[in-house]
């Protein structure tokens, strides 16, 4: 077979594993980004051990610090290191960086290794110095990214019609802080509704699916929470819960679809479903409101209103001529 790469159809899939800690309130265990082959991290300071970039910066000022690429293998590995932008996944909100093509603009931008590509010896480490330019104008607030140890070695994927090649890479995190005004701003948005219920009420389960973006409007990182709440027919509590499928740190400026599952939905009621959202001191919610009317229940009711509307006519029509032979 030729390579991989020299197929016309050639899809470059990269994986970028990034297995750092969450920055979160409490304080983390230290540990190095690993897929088990080699780790990107933190070169251990007079502290110890970091388990991820924390940087703190005025605009127009220079960061200097060092990277550690460790080898877990028996044989060297080549690896090309730069610099990425951090954003939301679409998917479920995890962390994840831009590749080394993709245009950056804060870290990725910003941060400069000091050797674009490092081969590091079986079951050695190479420590790589960097530094981290931050522009007069940067705005102020959370710039999260990543420095990435991308093998240069091209994977031949899993077969079929096309060809794909798989690079991966390892990723230490870096969360840097631009000093200057901070604002956190949550809010949600787009909220939908969409029920699944049966044809006939009580002949089968109902469920719902709840669809809502949870959006990051600030300038700093937030580490949000949902809280969904469903009443019916005069304010009754039909559901209650702090939902759990959310992006444990949401990024600035980052926008995310999420959806839940409401099993045993309502399928006779009319109502609001309203998601609350919080994180810090901010606290913002969205509703919309539901008709849970089966379809046949409203082909009834639609066909008892249209034999009303046209007896009514009807009625109509005879007083008329009554009227008229009068």
């Amino acid at each position: 077979m030729r390579r991989p790469s020299t197929l016309p159809a050639l899809l470059l899939a990269l994986t970028v594993s990034l297995t750092a800690l969450l920055l979160c309130g409490g304080a983390p265990a230290a540990h190095a980004a690993d897929n088990g082959e080699w780790s990107v991290e933190p070169t251990a300071s007079g502290l110890g051990k970091r388990p991820y970039f924390y940087l703190t910066a005025e605009p127009g000022t220079t960061v200097t610090d060092k990277v550690t690429v460790s080898n877990k293998t028996s044989g060297p590995l080549s690896f090309l290191l730069y610099a990425a932008d951090a954003y939301n996944t679409e998917r479920d909100g995890g962390f994840a960086v831009r590749t080394l093509k993709e245009p950056q603009r804060g870290v990725g931008a910003w941060a400069k290794p000091g050797r674009e590509k490092v081969t590091v010896p079986a079951h050695g480490s190479v420590t790589v110095p960097y530094t981290l330019t931050v522009p007069e104008n940067a705005e102020p607030g959370d710039h999260p990214g990543a420095l990435v140890a991308l093998d240069e070695r091209i994977a031949r994927g899993s077969g079929g019609s096309v060809a794909v090649g798989i690079q991966r890479a390892v990723g230490a995190r870096v969360y840097l802080r631009v000093n200057g005004p901070t604002m956190p701003a949550l809010t949600v948005e787009d909220i939908a509704y969409e029920p699944d219920r049966p044809l006939v009420p009580g002949t089968g389960e109902s469920n719902a699916l709840i669809s809502y973006t949870l959006h990051n409007r600030g300038n700093v990182t937030l580490n949000p929470k949902v809280a969904l709440r469903a009443e019916g027919l005069f304010g009754r509590t039909l559901l209650a819960r702090d939902l759990t499928r959310i992006p444990s740190e949401l990024l600035p400026r980052q926008r995310i679809r999420l959806t839940e599952r409401w099993a045993g939905a309502p399928q006779l009621d009319w109502g609001e479903v309203r998601l609350t959202a919080s994180a810090r001191d901010v606290r913002e919610s969205g509703a919309v409101s539901f008709l849970a009317l089966p379809w046949l229940v409203a082909a009834v009711l639609l066909a008892a209103c249209a034999g009303a509307v046209g007896w009514l006519r009807i009625r109509h029509v005879r007083r008329r001529r009554m009227a008229l032979g009068t």
